[in-house]
């Protein structure tokens, strides 16, 4: 008799787009498959250049994707984003974010 095997599906793990506020109150956007260890990567100063030079860090944001591949994504749209657009979405202004995200030539005053 034989045995069934089954195959195994190329899956992509869970992924989470965060943002970190730094201790000189920039924002540091990334993407990660393990939210925690990342988190205590950056606090330590073994993370983004960016951080380990702005400590502390502090996570004021983040979002869960089923694929790391939708967190790296979102993280490259957010990392284009100005700071009053990621202000907005951090406090979950929708209104405003919708307003900012009206680019500047299609805004009528």
């Amino acid at each position: 008799m034989l045995k069934r095997i089954g195959y195994i599906r190329n899956v992509s793990p869970r992924g989470w787009m965060y943002i970190l506020e730094c201790g000189d109150g920039t924002y540091y956007t990334g993407s990660t498959i393990n939210l925690n260890k990342r988190l205590l990567e950056h606090q330590s100063g073994k993370g983004a250049n960016h951080t380990k030079n702005r400590l502390p860090v502090k996570l004021v944001y983040s979002e869960k994707f089923n694929r790391i591949q939708d967190a790296f994504y979102r993280e490259k749209q957010i990392q284009n984003w100005c700071r009053a657009k990621k202000i907005a979405l951090i406090n979950g202004n929708i209104k405003e974010l919708k307003e900012l995200a009206i680019a500047y030539r299609d805004k009528t005053t």
